[in-house]
């Protein structure tokens, strides 16, 4: 297949799960059953309002889950529990979790500078790999903004840049020292996500790397933590889109909630550390709102309401989060987890954060 050929169909991909969210919908394997049946249905009507109430977009799929129970299961037209749905930046979350295995295996460490050969010569040589998980580069870099053709995230996912995103994101110029200013930034993930390649399967060439990867996130994620619908995709360089670009059921984004929840445990074996589970959800030094790739319910540093819902707490909730609306939410102190997949606009979502909130205060501990 040509260059533009491979970019048309990604952006097939795309256009496909932003306007329908069905495009993986083939049924996939049943998992380990490690979270119970859907419990009887009990009136939950902060869950019902999501299908309901026009302010808060379309929902796709809503799963909420206590103490492993799963207590509310619900899907919008055409989407069922073997419907893979598209990650979005919650795929930043996956690709922290496999750097979280690389640095169990002490194949990674957090305070050195990041392996990123092409910044060795110049000042981003000294970023850390915390720095990187942080959201903390230093690089100049444009995230979204009112002139989306010329978003360096865009260019590098979709367009002009598209055909190497790790080559997009490691020329992206040093602007501040590292570790001195939170700057959400995609490209910062994908070069995580060529860091996990570097160590999986150092030297391949496209075809080995996708191949390696693709068994790497199965054998130490997707196959203990009960997801088998997990895909993600790769560019045409063979580069995972660890920052975008991962899809899986409803069930299973719940399981990757749970797991985090139980302290990086499934069915009595740790898969997760927990000293990483510790490591994501502690806040970072630039931004309190931020940990290691997942997003916390705290105040950011810009003060804003970005995330979640740090003005209505809980304070322990934190999240893997997407675009136009994904959220795997999780609060240990009520033992809750919630999925919310769906096509919200994102300069419309403070209604449906405001939901989230009201959902969360509606499950009792």
């Amino acid at each position: 297949m040509t260059r533009c050929g491979k970019l048309a169909r990604l952006a097939s991909l795309i256009l496909a799960a932003l306007a329908g969210g069905a495009a993986c919908a083939q049924p996939v394997p049943t998992p380990p059953a490690r979270i119970a049946p859907t419990a009887p249905a009990s009136a939950l009507p902060a869950a019902d309002a999501f299908f309901t109430d026009p302010a808060l977009g379309e929902t796709r799929a809503l799963i909420v889950i206590r103490d492993g129970q799963r207590i509310y299961e619900r899907y919008g037209t055409g989407i069922g529990p073997g419907t893979r749905l598209i990650s979005w930046s919650m795929a930043k979350s996956i690709t922290s979790t496999l750097i979280g295995e690389l640095v169990a295996d002490g194949r990674l460490e957090l305070d050195v500078p990041a392996p990123v050969p092409e910044w060795k010569n110049d000042k981003r040589g000294k970023t850390t790999l915390r720095q990187l998980l942080h959201m903390a580069s230093g690089v100049q870099h444009i995230e979204a903004g009112p002139k989306p053709e010329i978003a360096d995230t865009n260019r590098a996912l979709f367009a002009d840049t598209s055909a190497d995103i790790y080559k997009a994101a490691v020329a992206e110029p040093a602007e501040v020292a590292p570790g001195t200013r939170f700057q959400y930034n995609t490209l910062t993930t994908h070069i995580l996500a060529r860091i996990v390649a570097d160590a999986v399967a150092p030297g391949a060439d496209p075809a080995t790397r996708r191949a390696k990867m693709r068994q790497f996130i199965n054998d130490r994620l997707a196959a203990p933590a009960g997801m088998p619908s997990l895909l993600c995709e790769f560019d045409p360089a063979g580069n995972l889109l660890g920052g975008s670009l991962c899809h899986a059921t409803a069930r299973d984004w719940s399981a990757f909630g749970q797991l985090y929840l139980d302290g990086g445990v499934v069915a009595g074996v740790q898969v997760v550390r927990p000293d990483w589970v510790r490591f994501v959800t502690t806040p970072s030094p630039a931004n309190p709102g931020y940990g290691g790739q997942f997003w916390l319910n705290r105040r950011p540093a810009d003060g804003q309401d970005q995330a979640l819902f740090w003005r209505a707490g809980p304070v322990d909730a934190f999240a893997a989060i997407g675009h136009l609306g994904q959220y795997v939410i999780v609060v240990p102190s009520k033992r809750l987890v919630i999925v919310r997949l769906g096509k919200t606009q994102d300069d419309g979502l403070q209604p449906v954060r405001d939901g989230l909130a009201r959902l969360v205060a509606a499950v009792p501990k």
